[in-house]
């Protein structure tokens, strides 16, 4: 497996002289200091050429926030998987909780669009994670099963794919889970992977852990047993942050 991935998810976040200037200030961080980790940052759709276009030849990679599951046609307001990987992408989220809650997106969604960013010759970082209510039901992890058996592709290759284990209730919240819950769901979801792939293709696909990291509490979460990194919401926005996060 290759080092630690740290991803930035924007949001609805930004500028082109917001996104200029805190993608130049990345690239500087990664042109002086040698790093084991792979950065991507996945900007607002709107931002993605300004970023591209400042990245290009770069160690710094560039991700969309979600895709259709259909190569083109009548889909207003949609972006395709074919249509990021032609402008420069090299991955795309796939099944944030936001895209599940204010969408309605079904694990079903979540494997087309999945399927989609694969058939393109992207990297999906599929996302799963719990709610509040489930968690404190203790259903966690049943929805997580649920969420890796059915938004994972058919036949996917586990050298093309990352998952992202976000509990809803950390998102955005100022919760953090700790690093006890953070090991008992990547452990489980590392199993689950152990069983579809066979134990080298599970070693194969980097879990990342989301949900309010920081600073200051990255280093604990990144040394959490099969913990591949991280996906970055808030912290992303600011250059000396996010690169705290994994130049470490």
């Amino acid at each position: 497996m290759a080092g630690k991935l740290i991803a930035g998810n924007w949001k609805m976040n930004g500028s082109v002289s917001f996104a200029t200037e805190l993608v130049e200030g990345l690239l500087g961080k990664l042109n002086q200091d040698s790093v084991s980790a792979d950065f991507v940052v996945c900007p607002p759709a709107a931002l993605l050429g300004t970023v591209l276009s400042l990245t290009k030849n770069s160690d710094l990679a560039v991700g969309g926030q979600d895709c259709h599951a259909n190569v083109s046609g009548a889909h207003t307001g949609d972006t395709s998987a074919e249509l990021l990987k032609n402008i420069g992408c090299g991955y795309v989220i796939t099944g944030h909780s936001e895209r599940r809650t204010d969408y309605g997106e079904t694990n079903a969604n979540v494997n087309a669009k999945s399927a989609a960013a694969l058939r393109a010759g992207l990297t999906p970082i599929i996302c799963i994670g719990e709610t509040e209510d489930e968690r404190v039901s203790g259903d966690t992890l049943s929805v997580i099963k649920t969420q890796v058996t059915e938004s994972l592709p058919d036949d996917c290759d586990p050298d093309s794919i990352v998952l992202a284990y976000e509990p809803v209730w950390a998102i955005g919240t100022g919760k953090t889970a700790t690093p006890a819950d953070v090991e008992e769901v990547h452990n489980f979801i590392r199993g689950l992977l152990n069983d579809r792939f066979g134990e080298d293709g599970a070693k194969k696909i980097r879990i990342l852990y989301g949900g309010s990291v920081k600073p200051a509490n990255a280093a604990e979460l990144l040394a959490v047993s099969n913990v591949d990194g991280a996906l970055v919401g808030g912290a992303s926005l600011k250059v000396e942050d996010f690169w705290a996060i994994g130049a470490r």
